[in-house]
């Protein structure tokens, strides 16, 4: 018996162990959403929050953790769940409905066969990704008028906004990103991205930890080359070889200097005129050394180091 104890001990420490760190990457996940909630001011009292579940890790996270900030907020908000079958060949149309009855979320499944046209569109081999995004955001918008929501929830994360602002710098040629929060395209809408300071990693863990049934995409999941995949690996690789410098671009989307830039339609470069007054925007810029470290004035956010 004694020897079944000792023999045991060990595994019941490690779970422990797992439970403790389960348990601070909630808690971390909750504190990030909320900050970002709360500096974008994502959500109000007596909103009616759509949150769009593809079935993927991101949105079953986003989902989670709006739950449980649902239960500690000062302000009411309700919370209904839309799913867009796009009728994707062998996809499991009974996985998200049994899951979102078992933890009791109101839920509109809503059927339109957007994989045909996709399909049929665009040639095989080509990206499908932006005529998907079309489709999607165009029937989402109208689901949202019919259900009466409010905000427009969706899944990106913090990767995701990199990678899109590199993917318009590089193949664009836009200073441009994807915003936390903005007016959808119709103009009747607010679109919202809780999950805006949330690393990527940590939202694969979390899928881990919670067990989400993920149901695979297979239009753009199944494609490798996508340009979003290079960059993906480019930032990838950037973090292992130079731990703090995604952290560092990431925090300049929110430092922008536009009198430092060359866009006219942002800052009155034609009609700017010595004024005889020393100005912080002048060219005391180039007193910093651009390559220095970092300085303790750089933006970080809490909780993204944990």
């Amino acid at each position: 018996m004694e020897q079944a104890i000792r023999q045991d001990a060990p595994g019941a420490k490690q779970a422990e162990k797992i439970a403790y760190e389960n348990n601070k990457l909630h808690k971390r996940l909750c504190r990030l959403v909320g900050q970002a909630i709360g500096d974008f001011n994502m959500i109000e009292d007596g909103d009616r929050v759509m949150v769009c579940l593809s079935g993927g890790k991101d949105s079953y996270g986003l989902l989670d953790i709006l739950l449980t900030l649902r239960e500690r907020a000062p302000i009411h908000f309700d919370i209904v769940a839309v799913n867009l079958d796009q009728k994707q060949p062998g996809f499991p149309a009974d996985v998200l409905p049994d899951y979102l009855t078992k933890i009791g979320v109101p839920f509109h499944i809503e059927n339109q066969d957007t994989y045909s046209i996709v399909k049929r569109v665009i040639p095989e081999g080509k990206t499908t990704c932006s005529l998907c995004s079309r489709l999607r955001r165009g029937i989402l918008y109208r689901v949202a008028d019919e259900l009466g929501a409010t905000k427009i929830a969706l899944g990106h994360h913090r990767d995701d906004i990199m990678e899109t602002f590199f993917l318009n710098m590089f193949f664009g040629a836009k200073l441009k990103g994807m915003p936390p929060k903005l007016q959808s395209d119709d103009g009747k809408h607010i679109v919202i991205r809780p999950l805006a300071y949330v690393k990527e990693a940590d939202m694969e863990r979390f899928a881990q930890v919670r067990q989400f049934p993920i149901i695979p995409c297979n239009l753009c999941g199944s494609q490798e080359n996508l340009q979003r995949k290079q960059i993906k690996a480019m930032l990838r690789e950037w973090e292992k070889k130079h731990p703090g410098r995604v952290e560092n671009i990431f925090a300049s989307l929110s430092t922008v200097a536009p009198s430092h830039l060359m866009d006219a339609k942002l800052f009155d470069f034609a009609g700017l005129k010595a004024t005889g007054v020393a100005s912080p925007e002048g060219d005391i810029a180039f007193d910093e050394e651009p390559c220095a470290p970092p300085s303790a004035g750089v933006i970080r956010f809490a909780g993204l180091d944990d």
